[in-house]
């Protein structure tokens, strides 16, 4: 039995450390791309979740202060500006395989960020979740916050013994505040597996849009596994029509495997930003990688700008971890004066931010080539920047 000064000792000690990573300032990381900057920290770990969430901290019941729930990482998190702060609705997993979301709320959008008092409580649904995650946060014109996640349980026609089998659906939750969720039915679709869900920021046509990733099996992707664009009339009631692909896959590219939409687009002078990710089959395993393209302001289903490649891929640290080489982003938040911050994680193990301009990324968008499709159309493209360099310089 521990007395109580080696208890309180050692709990001051637990609160000392964490208050000291909540409060380490994140400072830029050197790129030299110029796309955007990164930071030489993540914005959160699994550290970051508040001692109340894992330890008893009741000498009596506790007494040598163990941690009770563990928790195994901190990723995928929707974004959103609400009140002054950025907003984070982080996908936590426990020891126990099973995920939920809390808020974590920063004055700056890259460092100090701190989780509000409890997590969320998601309201009840008939069969039950057995695990939720990768939400994503929406502002809509409708005056609701939405949240859209992948609610999984077990497969009822997996084959007796076959424990893996599982059905993903889209559910979804909307609040005015972050903290009261009202709950609305899943997303009802042709397709029998639905992940990455997410829902436009305006009506199209009176309708609600979504932009959806249909698959035919829970990890195989079948004749899906690219993004898709539907609409719904009745949010209460959200059954999806005119559902068809805006981005399949395509082969020999960053997402020949599959691919999905990150967070919602942002509007912008030029047309609609999107962040999305992209998948594909490497000999050390699936290798996810982040792409941006734009589509028409006056035509959401239509794609006028796609870089070639990827726009973001994991590096150092961030390539190792609980699922290695991964890069997934959920969110990002567009300030009033054009910076951008973008959240993503990596290796599905923790949070970071990185930064840029709406300037920045629509130059970067529109005047970046294409993928040309075959090597010598990567080739043709080196040599015609090398040759309006060589102008530039006889004219400088």
């Amino acid at each position: 039995m521990t007395s109580n000064t080696d208890f309180n000792s050692r709990l001051a000690s637990l609160r000392l450390s964490q208050e000291l990573l909540i409060e380490k300032k994140n400072n830029e990381a050197p790129q030299d791309h110029g796309i955007y900057c990164r930071y030489m920290n993540p914005v959160l770990v699994s550290a970051h979740v508040p001692l109340e969430w894992r330890f008893d901290l009741n000498h009596e019941t506790n007494p040598f202060l163990l941690e009770r729930i563990g928790v195994n990482a901190v990723f995928n998190a929707g974004a959103i500006k609400y009140q002054g702060k950025y907003c984070l609705a982080v996908r936590v997993e426990g020891y126990d395989r099973k995920s939920y979301f809390a808020i974590a709320e920063s004055e700056t959008g890259i460092d100090g960020f701190r989780f509000r008092p409890r997590p969320i409580t998601l309201p009840s649904i008939d069969p039950p979740e057995v695990n939720v995650y990768d939400m994503r946060l929406v502002a809509h014109d409708d005056g609701y916050i939405y949240g859209i996640y992948c609610a999984e349980r077990k497969d009822p026609d997996a084959p007796a013994g076959d424990t893996s089998q599982a059905i993903a659906a889209a559910a979804m939750v909307r609040t005015r505040d972050l903290d009261h969720w009202e709950r609305l039915p899943d997303l009802i679709t042709q397709a029998p597996q639905q992940r990455n869900v997410v829902l436009h920021p305006e009506f199209v046509d009176g309708r609600y849009c979504l932009y959806t990733r249909p698959q035919s099996g829970f990890i195989e992707v079948g004749s899906g596994g690219g993004i898709g664009l539907g609409f719904v009339k009745d949010i209460t009631n959200p059954v999806v029509v005119d559902e068809r692909f805006i981005q399949p896959r395509r082969y020999h590219t960053i997402y020949e495997l599959k691919n999905g939409l990150g967070p919602a687009p942002i509007r912008t002078q030029k047309g609609w930003l999107h962040l999305a990710h992209g998948v594909r089959n490497t000999a050390a395993g699936l290798r996810y990688t982040l792409y941006v393209f734009m589509t028409a302001t006056d035509d959401i289903s239509r794609v006028i700008y796609q870089p070639a490649g990827y726009f973001m891929a994991p590096e150092g640290s961030e390539r190792t971890g609980d699922v290695s080489n991964v890069l997934f982003s959920s969110g990002w938040i567009a300030d009033d004066d054009g910076k951008l911050f973008i959240y993503y994680a990596s290796s599905d193990t923790r949070m970071h931010v990185a930064t840029t301009t709406i300037s920045q990324m629509i130059d970067y968008v529109t005047n970046t080539p294409p993928d040309a499709g075959f090597s010598s159309g990567s080739v043709k493209n080196i040599n015609e920047l090398i040759d309006r360099n060589l102008i530039n310089r006889q004219n400088g």
